[in-house]
């Protein structure tokens, strides 16, 4: 038998993908090297002067917001806030387990849960009375409810978008994290005055603080207990994050089914999404070495911080300005919101 004809064409047109591909490589390059020369900067500063990584990131990328405008970082810096930020997402699921829910046990999972429900209806309902619409609501609410700047950027990857959305999730990011930093000195204190023992001090860390840092900095500052026992409690939060993610799409899917039609179609259930829950499940049924465990969630911080260094470098600074004191407002309202609600819930709970 002879050989089968192979087309003329076919190295041709193998090496021209190769050639697009490698051309589409270094077209992204230069904007994600300045987004990761900004995250090593602010990752740096972070650890040497205890400033918070994300916020840095952000600010330091609204500084050079101008490389985002037409020129060589524009490509770069678009795909490092999208595909970065879903990538580093998917691989949070490696941090949850279901052993870590049994650990914590019935009560204290009950009371995280509707916790967490809870504040993002608060928000939700709320948004008009605060002058915004119930994205924005849900946007702020989820950050606040679930982890800060992560929960803020997943949700704010499926809500649809407006020409205000990137300042909006700016505005969230910035202040979910200086409202975290202010709760991780203020509520230790607070859950003291409460009577709380280490285990209640943890729980009450864990469920109210808003992102994962400032939560282990918070607990470990009150003892060894309340540390271990307030990072459980908020990987459970992060565990929400999924489930959250896909209920919004699925209302957004079944309310808002005309831009639906004329926009691109989205998928049932995006791949950031469904790459959490599967590292999750696979993290709960086999016992993954610690290096895998502890060099998944290295990469996931790094990507984060990689894509809100590039939301940054989208963001002109006068824009923010929009959003307004009433954002801020609500923000506040909402955190002091499941503030108290976990509070009167661990004493009714976990009394004494």
């Amino acid at each position: 038998m002879g050989q089968p004809d192979i087309p003329a064409e076919g190295p041709r047109t193998l090496l021209k993908k190769t050639a697009g591909k490698t051309a589409a490589a270094r077209e992204l390059m230069p904007g994600l090297l300045v987004a990761a020369v900004i995250a090593l900067a602010s990752q740096f500063i972070a650890e040497h002067y205890g400033a918070p990584a994300m916020l840095l990131a952000l600010l330091i990328g609204i500084a050079l917001n101008f490389l985002s405008e037409d020129g060589p970082c524009k490509a770069g810096i678009a795909f490092g806030s999208k595909q970065m930020l879903r990538l580093g997402v998917a691989l949070l699921g490696l941090r949850i387990s279901f052993d870590m829910v049994a650990a914590l046990g019935l009560p204290v999972v009950g009371l995280v849960v509707c916790g967490t429900l809870a504040t993002i209806a608060f928000g939700i309902t709320f948004a008009r009375a605060f002058g915004f619409d119930r994205s924005f609501g849900f946007l702020s609410a989820g950050a606040v409810a679930i982890c800060g700047a992560s929960a803020a950027m997943a949700i704010a990857a499926v809500l649809p978008r407006d020409s205000d959305s990137e300042n909006r999730l700016v505005f969230t990011v910035v202040g979910v994290t200086i409202l975290s930093t202010i709760a991780m000195i203020l509520y230790p204190v607070v859950s003291q005055g409460l009577g709380f023992d280490d285990r209640m001090s943890g729980v009450y860390l864990g469920a109210t603080i808003h992102d994962v840092a400032q939560v282990v900095g918070a607990g470990f500052s009150v003892s060894e207990e309340t540390g271990e026992t307030a990072t459980l409690v908020k990987l459970l939060r992060v565990a929400m994050l999924a489930p959250v993610v896909l209920a919004a799409l699925l209302i957004i899917r079944n309310t808002s089914g005309k831009r639906a039609a004329d926009g691109p179609k989205v998928p049932l259930i995006p791949a950031f999404v469904a790459g959490f829950v599967l590292l999750a499940v696979i993290n709960s049924t086999i016992d993954l070495p610690d290096m895998i465990a502890d060099g998944s969630a290295a990469v996931s911080r790094w990507l984060l911080l990689l894509a809100i260094a590039a939301v940054g470098l989208k963001t002109v600074p006068k824009d923010l300005m929009k959003v307004g004191k009433s954002a801020a407002a609500f923000l506040i309202a909402q955190t002091v919101f499941l503030a108290i609600l976990i509070g009167i819930g661990l004493l009714v709970v976990l009394p004494g």
